[in-house]
């Protein structure tokens, strides 16, 4: 980070850390740690509003460029807002974000307040540029519209979910209806995306319904491709010196659960180079909207964890979804 940037944040800190000294109330952290988790968080703010922006410039271009110009349609909440504007003469811009701000309260319940607000913030930009932005159409061919308009959105959506938001909001009524119905995240979007494509089949044409599909196809390979292969969960792994300290981030800030291992090192030079050493293990399961978030909270307690994350498909029972909504900050 830049000595510009590292002087504002010590000014910052030193300021609200001589009025915590003023009141009379002793600091929760010391000034270093809190000079250290304060560049984790701008550090993170830059990325992710970079992830963000260049998502929303993709998801415009994907729009704009080729949806739009040849009438046709995605899953989801952009699905959604796409056949109404085709059908009536609200514009798309207004539609985006309209039909996306029941599912951005909902978020601010089910995921977090920080990941509202940044979602409110994407969708209203994205909303800005595809009304106020012309684009000429890239091509008129077809199958190139749907592959290449589906892949642009993707990356618009799976950029925006990397940075810690999303700008089309199905998964957030995938991720509520999960946890309070058996089904799982992945058949709650399947179903509400057949939904769109009969409709659309009915309202507009068949064929329409039909390159939709394979737009649809495009733009959900895409956002699994720039996320990393993630499916609607992720299992992190974590190692390290302060478990403990990681462990109450995760069940108390996070409003997650999570397991301890014991287990023994091989070699690493972060424990001394030190081999058969008795270390503890920790073992959550998030969803792949909260994976941003986690990367930041660990980072701020020990820059040099090991953190692994693997790929799973479903879960059943513990936290994950179980967990009453108000619980889940």
């Amino acid at each position: 980070m830049s000595y510009f940037f590292k002087k504002i944040i010590l000014d910052v800190v030193r300021k609200h850390y001589r009025e915590e000294l003023k009141r009379g109330s002793a600091p929760e952290k010391t000034f270093r740690k809190q000079v250290e988790d304060l560049e984790v968080e701008v550090k993170h703010w830059i990325t992710d509003s970079i992830y963000i922006l260049i998502g929303i410039v993709s998801a415009t271009f994907g729009l704009k460029g080729f949806l739009l110009p040849s009438n046709f349609i995605d899953g989801g909440v952009t699905g959604i807002s796409l056949i109404i504007s085709a059908v009536s003469a609200i514009p798309l811009g207004i539609l985006i974000f309209g039909i996306n701000l029941p599912f951005l309260i909902l978020g601010y319940f089910v995921i977090s307040k920080r990941f509202a607000v940044k979602s409110i913030v994407a969708i209203t930009l994205l909303s800005t540029l595809v009304h106020l932005i012309t684009i000429p159409a890239v091509t008129d061919d077809k199958i190139l519209v749907a592959a290449f308009g589906g892949f642009f959105l993707g990356l618009g959506i799976g950029l925006a979910i990397r940075g810690g938001a999303i700008i089309d909001g199905t998964e957030v009524l995938a991720i509520y209806t999960s946890r309070k119905t058996p089904l799982t995240v992945g058949n709650v979007i399947l179903i509400f995306n057949l939904i769109i494509f009969i409709t659309a089949a009915y309202i507009i044409s068949v064929e329409i319904a039909l390159y939709a599909i394979l737009t649809y196809f495009a733009a959900s390979q895409t956002v699994d491709f720039v996320i990393d292969g993630v499916e609607e969960y992720m299992a992190v792994t974590i190692i390290s010196l302060k478990y403990e300290e990681v462990r109450r981030v995760i069940v108390e800030t996070m409003g997650k659960g999570c397991t301890l291992f014991r287990g023994q090192s091989g070699y690493s030079p972060y424990l001394s180079g030190s081999a058969n050493r008795d270390i503890m293990i920790v073992y959550t399961v998030i969803t792949r909207l909260e994976y941003a978030r986690i990367k930041r909270e660990i980072e701020k307690v020990d820059s040099k964890a090991f953190v692994v994350l693997t790929t799973v498909k479903d879960t059943v029972g513990g936290l994950t979804r179980k967990k009453p909504l108000h619980n889940i900050k």
